[in-house]
């Protein structure tokens, strides 16, 4: 953590080297507020998909038919449970294959 003129403080990281010549030490300072930023961001998105991935599961687990949810090449993305049920394969098995 550092501090701005203001006092404020920020995440940062510290970089630092010697120079060859004169032995004097350089360093800098990276700012990581907005890459704090990005990452707690991302990581909200990351939650609402999974919530978005679960709601979709409970309701294709719902169904009394085997369904499958596949993608623009055919591959198979999820398979609820009665799938598993009525092939006998697990929802790994499932993923990947077309």
């Amino acid at each position: 953590t550092a501090c701005r003129k203001d006092g404020t403080t920020f995440p940062c990281v510290l970089g630092l080297s010697e120079t060859p010549q004169s032995g004097m030490i350089c360093g800098f300072i990276r700012d990581l507020t907005k890459d704090k930023a990005a990452q707690a961001a991302m990581m909200t998105k990351n939650r609402e998909l999974q919530m978005h991935q679960n709601l979709i599961m409970s309701i294709l687990d719902a169904s009394f038919h085997a369904l499958f949810v596949i993608n623009e090449q055919c591959i198979i993305q999820m398979v609820n449970a009665k799938s598993v049920d009525v092939f006998g394969w697990t929802k790994e098995e499932f993923i990947g294959q077309n």
